[in-house]
């Protein structure tokens, strides 16, 4: 989905499409992270006893984060923009084949199936409750993100009806 929103953003006919492609990166990404943080990097990190490599990838997020959040705050039409997009199309690729060239096949080999299908199920469910918008500056581990992850996310929500922001 999200390789298909770059295509899409390059293939925009106007700055508003852009902005209007920018704005589901931003939401689509900020809640994957989001429910990430809450429950995927836990879950590895208990099953392979690996707190250093779960914080590397964490510091992969913040460095995402901190890209969707200048680009959500960017007008319509800034010259900035297709800059940002590529950097994050970027930092995107490279946190992405790791995780899936190395930590989930590793999770995969250590976990067992039922514990799989309760995890995507839980992932599945919290990715509808989960902040739309990034917020670098908020707890990127449970406990505290369990907190603030909902408020985060009415916030968002109320934020993202009034501005007429496209849902997904």
């Amino acid at each position: 989905m999200v390789e298909q929103l770059f295509r899409d953003y390059h293939a925009a006919a106007s700055e508003r499409q852009r902005r209007a492609v920018v704005q589901i990166l931003v939401r689509e990404l900020s809640k994957h992270a989001a429910v990430e943080e809450l429950l995927f990097y836990p879950f590895a990190g208990r099953l392979l006893d690996a707190d250093e490599e779960i914080d590397r990838h964490l510091q992969e997020h913040m460095t995402v984060k901190r890209l969707l959040a200048e680009l959500d705050r960017l007008p319509e039409g800034d010259e900035r923009t297709g800059r940002l997009v590529a950097g994050l199309r970027r930092e995107l690729a490279e946190h992405i084949r790791e995780e899936e060239g190395d930590l989930m096949p590793r999770v995969r080999a250590r976990a067992g199936a039922e514990a799989l299908r309760t995890l995507g199920e839980d992932i599945r469910r919290a990715k509808e409750r989960a902040p739309t918008r990034p917020h670098p500056a908020a707890p990127d581990r449970p406990p505290a993100l369990a907190l603030a992850a909902p408020v985060a996310a009415v916030y968002d929500r109320v934020r993202d009806r009034i501005q007429g922001r496209p849902r997904t």
